[in-house]
């Protein structure tokens, strides 16, 4: 008598697990192979930096918000500069903003010249509504540097990729443009 319940038993539990199976089908993973070469979304725009030197008020769109240690050579170790920097979407400060850089770089590099960013692209326009947020290591010394794009709102919700910075343009330490290539690849 005993063995026909062990059987019984048994025969529950694969009934069980049978039924159990065929209402919840196994997940198949939905994570798709990304390529470099095949973004889902690009775009090249223009970052124009103009810091305030105390007497360009008007006209500056960034400013130190530290002053720069005395270490290293020469290189702004610790200088910490806030912006509300214009995007173009061509070389040219004074064409139409497509797009407000808004945030922090600070340098941290004692012999030479390296900053890391962090800040919004902030959208506002019949082509775009919405951030995209950006930040990483900007080794100055390469001709170019990829920072990430760590996620968006709006038109680019939860976009993430990278932004590759092309230095274009310097004027002393009042003015800089960089090329930002962004490619999104989860779009």
């Amino acid at each position: 008598m005993r063995s026909i319940m062990v059987k019984c038993d048994c025969l529950v539990i694969i009934v069980l697990v049978v039924l159990m199976s065929s209402h919840h089908p196994p997940q198949v993973s939905s994570k798709k192979t990304l390529s470099p070469d095949h973004p889902c979304q690009r775009f090249v725009l223009y970052y124009h930096d103009i810091l305030f030197h105390g007497t360009d008020g008007a006209n500056a769109t960034s400013a130190m918000a530290t002053n720069p240690t005395k270490l290293g050579n020469n290189s702004d170790f610790g200088m910490l500069v806030v912006f509300d920097d214009p995007v173009t979407r061509d070389q040219h400060l004074v064409s139409p903003p497509f797009a407000r850089a808004q945030g922090f770089y600070f340098y941290n590099k004692k012999e030479y010249h390296s900053a890391w960013f962090a800040y919004t692209l902030v959208f506002n326009s019949s082509q775009h509504k919405g951030t995209l947020n950006i930040m990483g290591a900007d080794l100055m010394a390469d001709k170019t540097r990829d920072l990430s794009v760590v996620g968006g709102t709006g038109d680019f919700f939860m976009n993430r990729g990278i932004a590759t910075f092309q230095t274009e343009e310097v004027e002393g330490s009042k003015y800089f443009r960089l090329k930002m290539d962004i490619k999104l690849y989860e779009c």
